[in-house]
């Protein structure tokens, strides 16, 4: 099936927008199917915030992938057509170059003194760990949330590098809502006294700031619909309840989001959330367009294109993506918009696996 986590070393200096350069970097990334000989059967998929490179079980790690029923021999990511690869992200702590790693001019971690990190950084990165496997074109060049914006960077900054496109719940910038949570997200685990200006170690960790900037994620990751059709207005069970807590968790929803929040504590580092937060909400299309996000979109061209979003996503809503596929339409590329009524909000391209692998499948059988 491919290779588990394997990196891909950084040209060196690797220079970031914003300023700043990393030495000796690297991102990890994992692979699924066979490099065709003529090598034009690639698509490289780019994650959202948190996940790391495993999107999918394969011989040398065979735990679940985050996407797990998506690529496969016969799925929608096909890999006895395809050759998928998934990069981790620049600047996440999983496998990749970020502020837990060790700074090679000091020995110690980067921590803050991390170069300020942008989506555009992360779009670079893929497209060398691509280039470094004989890559010249993909096939199709897949972005989920976050990754999606990534993607829409790699095809502005690589022009000609990308036959077409599946675009998943993104946006071509980061809207006043969206910043508005990642902005509390952040001064959660800024104001948490074990963050000690990104110094924490060991035991002092900021677990209550991630906690908070989990549960705020997770909140806006999910739909109204859904949260009133598991929870309602459940209560705990007396013996679930701590009665001496002083405003203790009283319902089920809040019980559901202090465990997804202990899964999330400890599994990604805080600066690395930070940074990469911040990423997000600095990109923006616009730039690439005198200030236009329409303008910007012109300027990306591929042969075909899947845009996809959900009607009950409140952090990357559906006109965004309408955007999106309005953006390519214009710049000559065919354009299919698929839009869902998943109930699950922002997370339904993790859970509706149904109605993306068909939406998906579909597209890609015909390029």
């Amino acid at each position: 099936m491919g290779d588990a986590r394997r990196y891909h070393s950084l040209s060196s200096p690797f220079r970031m927008k914003r300023g700043g350069e990393l030495h000796g970097a690297r991102v990890a990334f994992e692979t699924w199917g066979t490099l065709a000989p003529a090598r034009d059967n690639a698509i490289l998929i780019l994650t959202g915030l948190s996940p790391s490179a495993h999107a999918a079980a394969n011989a040398e790690d065979p735990t679940r992938g985050w996407w797990d029923d998506m690529i496969g021999p016969g799925r929608a990511f096909d890999t006895d057509r395809f050759f998928v690869i998934c990069v981790n992200s620049l600047g996440s702590d999983k496998g990749s170059t970020c502020p837990a790693s060790i700074d090679p001019a000091t020995g110690e971690p980067y921590r803050l003194t991390f170069p300020e990190l942008s989506l555009e950084d992360v779009a670079n990165a893929a497209h060398e760990a691509v280039t470094g496997l004989g890559i010249d074109r993909l096939a199709c060049l897949v972005g989920c949330s976050m990754g999606g914006m990534s993607a829409l960077a790699y095809m502005l900054l690589h022009p000609g590098s990308v036959r077409t496109h599946i675009s998943v719940d993104t946006a071509p910038q980061a809207q006043p809502f969206a910043i508005a949570i990642r902005s509390l997200q952040r001064e959660a685990i800024r104001l948490d006294p074990n963050w000690r200006h990104g110094q924490y170690k060991g035991d002092e960790w900021p677990e209550h700031g991630m906690s908070i900037a989990r549960k705020l994620g997770v909140i806006t990751y999910r739909s109204a619909m859904e949260w009133n059709g598991r929870f309602a207005r459940i209560r705990l069970d007396p013996d679930e309840r701590d009665e001496n807590a002083p405003f203790g968790f009283e319902f089920q929803v809040e019980s559901y989001l202090e465990g997804h929040a202990r899964r999330f504590n400890r599994q990604f580092d805080p600066n690395s959330y930070l940074y990469l937060s911040r990423a997000s909400d600095w990109f923006d299309v616009a730039e690439y367009g005198e200030g236009d996000v329409m303008r910007g979109l012109a300027r990306i061209h591929v042969d075909r294109a899947l845009v996809i979003g959900v009607s009950t996503d409140i952090l990357f809503p559906l006109e965004q993506q309408e955007t999106i596929a309005k953006g390519l339409e214009a710049a000559g590329a065919g354009v299919d918009f698929v839009a869902l009524d998943s109930p699950q909000g922002h997370d339904a391209f993790l859970v509706d696996i149904e109605n993306y692998s068909r939406a998906i499948g579909g597209f890609l059988r015909k390029i």
